[in-house]
């Protein structure tokens, strides 16, 4: 397991148990959780995703409503009724039918390898010269979490790091 605290105010938690490796449904994937929804990527909560075609991205969230937020769920019931009628009175704010929901899911095209486009942008690039986005830089950057988990590992302690530098701290 590792955890990610990064200085805009956000944490990453990861974790890896190298069993899965495979194609079983719920054996990958990542699951972004914020104040405002979900983000799911890979396999195990798109229904649409089948055995062929395991690249999709589900969005789920809340929009936004005039409330003061979810902090008062722990509260009675009956509680929570009288303070966000008072909060509506007070702030001028209509009563809404209920939270309003939205989910979105995207697929990628059947049959579409995400390694077959990289090696032709590899391809592309060495035969015009160009510079690719996905340059040594980029490739240590998206490594950065599974590196710095094993020096953490290694060190049995937290390791800081500079992205700027990309370097230990």
């Amino acid at each position: 397991m590792a955890l990610f605290d990064y200085p805009q105010g956000f944490n990453v938690f990861l974790r890896v148990n190298f069993v899965s490796g495979g194609p079983q449904p719920d054996s990958e994937g990542f699951i972004f959780t914020g104040n405002e929804g979900t983000m799911q990527i890979g396999a195990g909560g798109a229904a649409i995703l089948s055995d062929s075609n395991r690249d999709a991205v589900t969005v789920s969230g809340m929009r936004h409503r005039p409330d003061p937020g979810y902090q008062i769920d722990s509260w009675a019931v009956a509680t929570q009724k009288k303070f966000l009628e008072e909060y509506r009175q007070k702030n001028h704010l209509p009563q809404p039918p209920g939270p309003p929901a939205c989910k979105e899911s995207f697929v990628a095209p059947a049959n579409y390898s995400d390694s077959l486009d990289h090696l032709k942008n590899f391809f592309a690039a060495v035969r015009s010269r160009q510079p690719v986005v996905e340059d040594p830089v980029f490739g240590f950057r998206a490594a950065g979490a599974a590196l710095l988990s094993n020096v953490s590992y290694e060190q049995n302690g937290p390791v800081r790091w500079d992205p700027e530098e990309m370097k230990l701290l």
